[in-house]
């Protein structure tokens, strides 16, 4: 099923009571997390987050069911203070029923004068709804996420704004003062050109970042599947790499992109070794 297919289905919706809105974070780059939904309609195909459906009890297929979090705590700002806050890690932030419940912005008003550093990832040009919040933050980064400009590639994988969209909703947060980031991710073997994208998007972005396409779980076939279907010629390409296990291609991307930013003077940061990442964190605290 393509995720365009999806989108014109019902999404489940269901309101749930949570204790607290931040929750301790594993990120490299991130001290806590806030994720105001379980589930998220972008439907994603390749999205490492349909993992929540094991600690939810959702039993639907990824992409078509929503859960809206609500919280009676007021969230602890002291506790934030000089910290990094994530805003989200298994969920968009800006997903479409965040026009109707809101969640984030009112998260956002409490977040306003709190001196830590914000992050906001997301794919959806709702995000400039809160131009009149984001503004006022003062240590704000809002990544937007591209891995492609070709339209049909980004319908077949998720239901999230279009690519110009996106391209212009950074442009957008640039031109009103707000950090952009540019995520590259994630980067699909042989498909994403990483230099096409700089080059078109790079007089109103602040900082690339680059994430490589991990595949585990159920979306493994299904992403494998997908590049049989539409991308055969490159299917023993995919095989090498996510059935063997062959990491030659990340390591010469990873030196690729390396050479071409610094020549460039293109402000990056390299995520393709996530998980080390992590473990790096861990063992640091």
């Amino acid at each position: 099923m393509k995720s365009n297919e999806i989108l014109k289905k019902d999404i489940i919706e269901k309101e749930t009571q949570v204790k607290d809105y931040l929750t301790k974070s594993n990120l490299p780059a991130s001290d806590y997390v806030i994720n105001p939904y379980v589930g998220c309609p972008h439907g994603c195909k390749y999205c490492y987050a349909s993992f929540m459906k094991r600690f939810t009890g959702h039993k639907e297929e990824w992409g078509t069911f929503i859960d809206i979090k609500k919280c009676n705590k007021k969230i602890n700002k002291k506790k934030l203070e000089n910290k990094t806050v994530f805003l989200s890690s298994v969920t968009d932030c800006y997903n479409k029923f965040e026009e109707k419940y809101e969640l984030t912005r009112k998260i956002l008003e409490d977040l306003v004068d709190v001196k830590c550093n914000l992050n906001i990832s997301t794919k959806s040009k709702l995000i400039l709804r809160d131009l009149d919040l984001l503004k006022q933050m003062k240590n704000l980064i809002v990544s937007i996420s591209i891995n492609t400009l070709d339209e049909s590639f980004k319908n077949d994988m998720d239901n999230a704004s279009s690519i110009k969209e996106r391209l212009e909703t950074l442009k957008e947060l640039h031109n009103n003062g707000i950090y952009t980031v540019l995520f590259m991710s994630p980067i699909f073997p042989y498909i994403t050109d990483f230099k096409e994208i700089i080059e078109i998007s790079k007089e109103y972005i602040d900082e690339y970042w680059f994430e490589n396409l991990n595949l585990r779980g159920d979306y493994k076939t299904k992403i494998l599947w997908y590049i049989q279907e539409n991308y055969p010629n490159l299917i023993n390409e995919y095989n090498d790499i996510y059935i063997k296990g062959n990491k030659q291609y990340w390591n010469n991307l990873s030196k690729e992109i390396c050479e071409y930013c610094e020549s460039n003077n293109v402000k990056y940061i390299n995520y393709f070794y996530h998980k080390k990442l992590v473990e790096n964190k861990k063992g640091s605290e």
